[in-house]
């Protein structure tokens, strides 16, 4: 019967394709917001929280045969689409096939089926722009969609990893507990006046669903978890990294490049160290061993630190009112016209995440963008040197140079002119590497044009971030292919890379679950780097620097060597 349906299908896919050719990139965009609603709705749009992923065999079964021959229409149909699209589209496919596919996600992760079943409920009551008929309606579904998503997982997963089976069944815990104890007082009062009929019978049943699939984990899989491996190895990590980049760059070529940069980059630390303590301390002899220059000067460097969170956000706001500034007053780029970022104290609720901030990007499609950045905290509580060495790591030149990576003009500046100038494919399939090369690039074009240039701590630290860049492709690299230990790991990064302690802790993570995204940070911004120098060699006094900066921003994340065309085709020769 399966196979039936699979070839009736392939048939209607077929016939179908007459239709594909006039709007390829929308037809994608369509049936992955109904395979991906909650994705979907990540993204800002909001007519996905009508929708709820369905993750049975058939489902998937149907979703990768789409991919399969959507990739067969996007060979064929490259002219009805933007050449660069068809590009983003076709590692976007790639990617999807692998997952399951080769990787067989659906058969191998219990967190893949968790993650949905714990996030079910709270967009919904989130959710501003629903009156509450439909709130309590969706709710009262979404109890029903949990069931269905605990049956997918028990009949689809056979063996799973140990420390996703942990992950996995800790989240079922917690869902159960919420279920159980708080899930009606987490109703709003108007809300809770209209609960369905049904509502009663549909909690009760979600919860034995969710206890029959605790018990599933307990009894079939935990008995057969297979041992989390230590690394990926070489060959997938060869395969990952060309899917990645889109390139055919090995592993060998990436440790070969991320050494050179950090040999490069350790001696022009020991130039700018050097220049700093002559000038800081002109009566005291000045060593000629690097190593040594470089640690007294990072030394001071560490001792001009925040206080506390309060001084921090203080200073925080005070730095993104300059970055704005600057960027304005030497015509650097175009700013957005209208402010939406707001900058905050990571509550301590956030637990890990609170240790190092993050940035809270507005979806690329919500009407509302509202961006968040969470400025790293430490409770007051705790051990005061514990609090001294914490806020070390995040002192004031890291964070004058940090600043124009989060700020302006990367990150937050970045993703807010892509989304104002917007363009689907781009915003839903970015290109990997784009994003966080460019808000390492654009630390350099600053920095270039004067921030900071009194202060040659705040250059030390862009070459000490720089360093980590280069550090986290070569660890990376390391580990997978050559079975390096945390032990190596924490060495190599303190000793050889001079990371600082807070961001060397937290590296291992990293490298074991995204070790392709920390190759984005130094390949992508030594690619924008060489298409700079490209740009400036070719056009000589020409050159637009403000031209430059906003021709990418708004071209969204692309893959970068298509700059060069681009360039070429919209700039004077």
């Amino acid at each position: 019967m399966k196979s039936v349906l699979r070839t009736l299908f392939i048939i209607l896919f077929l016939l179908s394709t007459s239709t594909w050719s006039q709007s390829l990139d929308e037809t994608y965009i369509n049936e992955w917001k109904k395979f991906y609603p909650s994705k979907s709705l990540s993204k800002g749009i909001h007519a996905s929280i009508f929708q709820f992923e369905n993750f049975s065999s058939g489902n998937i079964e149907k979703w990768l045969d789409f991919n399969e021959q959507f990739l067969k229409e996007l060979t064929k149909s490259e002219a009805n689409v933007d050449p660069i699209d068809v590009r983003l589209l076709r590692v976007q496919v790639l990617s999807e096939i692998d997952q399951w596919k080769k990787l067989s996600l659906h058969s191998r992760s219990l967190s893949l089926y968790t993650t949905i079943i714990s996030n079910a409920i709270d967009p919904v009551l989130k959710a501003d722009y629903l009156i509450a008929p439909e709130k309590i309606d969706l709710i009262c579904q979404r109890l029903n969609d949990v069931i269905e998503i605990c049956n997918a997982a028990k009949n689809n997963l056979a063996i799973v990893p140990e420390d996703d089976l942990k992950r996995g069944f800790n989240s079922l815990n917690s869902t159960l507990e919420f279920y159980k104890n708080n899930f009606s007082q987490s109703l709003e009062s108007d809300v809770s006046t209209l609960k369905c009929t049904e509502f009663k019978m549909n909690l009760e049943n979600a919860i034995k669903s969710i206890e029959e699939l605790l018990s599933f984990t307990n009894n079939k899989l935990s008995p057969k978890a297979s041992k989390p491996k230590k690394n990926i190895g070489y060959d997938e990590y060869a395969r990952r990294l060309k899917l990645y980049t889109d390139s055919e760059l090995s592993p060998e070529e990436l440790s070969q490049i991320a050494l050179e940069e950090i040999e490069i980059v350790r001696n022009l630390m020991g130039d700018v160290a050097k220049t700093y303590l002559k000038a800081t301390y002109p009566n005291e002899p000045i060593q000629d061993n690097y190593n040594e220059l470089t640690a007294k000067a990072l030394g001071d460097m560490e001792k001009d630190a925040p206080l506390n969170a309060e001084d921090y956000l203080q200073f925080w706001n005070q730095l993104s009112e300059a970055a704005v500034q600057f960027i304005e007053k030497y015509n650097i780029a175009t700013l957005p016209k209208n402010q939406t970022l707001r900058i905050i104290t990571a509550p301590e609720s956030a637990g890990a995440a609170a240790r190092i901030g993050w940035v809270a990007s507005a979806p690329p499609f919500d009407p509302n963008p509202i961006t968040t950045l969470y400025l790293p905290s430490i409770p007051e509580t705790l051990p005061k040197q514990e609090q001294i060495d914490f806020w070390a790591s995040f002192n004031r030149p890291f964070n004058r140079m940090i600043a124009i990576h989060e700020l302006f003009p990367g990150h937050y500046m970045q993703l807010k002119i892509s989304r104002e100038t917007a363009h689907p494919i781009r915003l839903l399939f970015p290109y990997g590497i784009y994003t966080e090369g460019w808000a390492t690039f654009t630390e350099k074009v600053l920095l270039d044009a004067g921030w900071e240039k009194e202060n040659h701590l705040t250059y030390l630290a862009h070459l000490r971030k720089r360093l980590e860049n280069a550090n986290r492709s070569y660890t990376s690299m390391q580990v997978h292919c050559n079975g390096w230990s945390q032990d190596q790991v924490m060495k190599f990064s303190t000793e050889t890379s001079l990371l600082a302690p807070q961001f060397a802790k937290s590296l291992w993570g990293r490298i074991m679950n995204s070790p392709m995204q920390l190759t984005s940070y130094f390949l992508g911004g030594s690619q924008f780097t060489k298409l700079w120098h490209s740009e400036k060699e070719r056009l000589e006094d020409k050159f637009d620097l403000k031209l430059f900066m906003d021709t990418i921003m708004k071209a969204g994340p692309i893959p970068i060597d298509e700059f060069y065309n681009i360039f070429a085709l919209t700039t004077p020769n």
